[in-house]
Protein backbone atom coordinates (compact mmCIF):
# COMPACT_ATOMS: atom_id res chain seq x y z
CA UNK A 1 0.00 0.00 0.00
CA UNK A 2 3.06 2.61 0.65
CA UNK A 3 4.24 1.75 -2.54
CA UNK A 4 0.88 2.69 -4.28
CA UNK A 5 0.63 5.73 -2.09
CA UNK A 6 3.87 6.86 -3.30
CA UNK A 7 3.40 6.11 -7.22
CA UNK A 8 0.19 8.36 -6.55
CA UNK A 9 2.23 11.21 -4.81
CA UNK A 10 4.76 11.17 -7.39
CA UNK A 11 2.47 11.26 -11.02
CA UNK A 12 0.39 13.95 -9.15
CA UNK A 13 3.75 15.86 -8.97
CA UNK A 14 4.13 15.59 -12.67
CA UNK A 15 0.78 16.34 -13.75
CA UNK A 16 1.46 19.77 -11.36
CA UNK A 17 5.00 19.96 -13.17
CA UNK A 18 3.24 19.40 -16.71
CA UNK A 19 0.22 22.16 -16.03
CA UNK A 20 3.14 24.60 -14.33
CA UNK A 21 5.05 24.63 -17.57
CA UNK A 22 1.84 24.42 -19.89
CA UNK A 23 0.43 28.07 -18.10
CA UNK A 24 3.71 29.91 -18.12
CA UNK A 25 3.81 29.34 -21.75
CA UNK A 26 0.75 30.48 -22.23
CA UNK A 27 1.14 33.34 -20.04
CA UNK A 28 4.07 34.12 -22.29
CA UNK A 29 2.32 33.68 -25.53
CA UNK A 30 -0.91 35.53 -24.30
CA UNK A 31 0.86 38.53 -22.79
CA UNK A 32 4.53 38.16 -25.13
CA UNK A 33 6.30 38.10 -22.30
CA UNK A 34 9.72 35.64 -22.79
CA UNK A 35 12.37 34.97 -24.51
CA UNK A 36 12.64 36.65 -27.84
CA UNK A 37 9.10 38.62 -26.27
CA UNK A 38 8.09 42.16 -24.99
CA UNK A 39 10.71 41.49 -22.04
CA UNK A 40 12.54 38.12 -21.19
CA UNK A 41 15.77 36.69 -21.53
CA UNK A 42 18.83 38.43 -23.75
CA UNK A 43 18.63 36.75 -26.97
CA UNK A 44 21.72 38.64 -27.92
CA UNK A 45 22.87 40.69 -30.84
CA UNK A 46 22.26 38.15 -33.40
CA UNK A 47 17.96 38.67 -32.37
CA UNK A 48 18.09 41.98 -33.55
CA UNK A 49 15.42 41.89 -36.39
CA UNK A 50 13.95 44.37 -38.28
CA UNK A 51 10.68 46.16 -37.04
CA UNK A 52 12.10 46.26 -33.32
CA UNK A 53 11.94 49.52 -31.57
CA UNK A 54 15.16 50.83 -30.27
CA UNK A 55 14.76 52.03 -26.69
CA UNK A 56 17.58 54.15 -24.44
CA UNK A 57 18.49 53.21 -21.34
CA UNK A 58 16.11 56.03 -20.00
CA UNK A 59 13.19 54.15 -21.72
CA UNK A 60 12.43 57.01 -24.61
CA UNK A 61 12.07 55.25 -27.87
CA UNK A 62 14.70 56.39 -30.42
CA UNK A 63 14.04 54.48 -33.61
CA UNK A 64 13.13 51.16 -35.38
CA UNK A 65 15.51 48.64 -36.70
CA UNK A 66 15.85 48.57 -40.74
CA UNK A 67 18.17 46.12 -40.25
CA UNK A 68 21.73 45.03 -39.12
CA UNK A 69 24.73 46.12 -41.09
CA UNK A 70 28.21 44.70 -39.85
CA UNK A 71 28.27 45.98 -36.33
CA UNK A 72 25.77 48.74 -37.22
CA UNK A 73 21.74 49.08 -36.28
CA UNK A 74 20.38 50.92 -39.35
CA UNK A 75 16.91 52.82 -38.65
CA UNK A 76 14.13 53.00 -40.55
CA UNK A 77 14.28 56.68 -41.81
CA UNK A 78 10.42 57.44 -40.63
CA UNK A 79 11.37 56.40 -36.96
CA UNK A 80 14.13 58.89 -36.60
CA UNK A 81 12.15 62.12 -37.12
CA UNK A 82 13.61 63.91 -39.51
CA UNK A 83 13.34 61.56 -43.05
CA UNK A 84 17.06 60.04 -42.65
CA UNK A 85 18.33 56.74 -41.72
CA UNK A 86 20.94 56.67 -38.72
CA UNK A 87 23.26 54.10 -37.62
CA UNK A 88 24.26 52.81 -33.92
CA UNK A 89 27.05 50.95 -33.10
CA UNK A 90 25.86 47.50 -31.39
CA UNK A 91 28.38 48.17 -29.12
CA UNK A 92 25.61 50.14 -27.89
CA UNK A 93 23.40 47.38 -27.43
CA UNK A 94 22.39 46.45 -23.63
CA UNK A 95 20.09 43.68 -24.39
CA UNK A 96 17.87 42.65 -27.08
CA UNK A 97 14.49 40.69 -26.22
CA UNK A 98 11.28 41.75 -28.12
CA UNK A 99 13.26 45.25 -28.22
CA UNK A 100 16.63 46.82 -28.54
CA UNK A 101 17.35 47.99 -25.34
CA UNK A 102 20.45 50.58 -25.79
CA UNK A 103 23.19 51.30 -22.56
CA UNK A 104 23.15 55.03 -23.65
CA UNK A 105 20.19 57.60 -22.67
CA UNK A 106 18.09 58.77 -25.69
CA UNK A 107 20.37 62.09 -26.40
CA UNK A 108 23.54 60.39 -25.92
CA UNK A 109 22.41 57.68 -28.74
CA UNK A 110 21.24 60.64 -30.94
CA UNK A 111 24.04 62.87 -30.99
CA UNK A 112 26.09 59.68 -31.60
CA UNK A 113 23.86 58.47 -34.72
CA UNK A 114 26.06 58.28 -38.14
CA UNK A 115 24.36 58.51 -41.94
CA UNK A 116 26.45 54.91 -42.64
CA UNK A 117 27.42 51.98 -40.87
CA UNK A 118 31.45 52.93 -41.84
CA UNK A 119 30.99 56.46 -40.45
CA UNK A 120 30.13 54.42 -36.98
CA UNK A 121 33.21 52.49 -38.03
CA UNK A 122 30.92 49.56 -37.79
CA UNK A 123 31.08 49.15 -41.63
Amino acid sequence: MANNIKDQINEAGKRVAENVAHAADWVKEKTGMGPGREEGSDVGVAGIRPHMDVIASCGKKVGVVDRVEGNAIKLTKDSCGDGMHHFLPTSMVERVDGHVHLNKNSEEAMKEWKPSAGACGCG
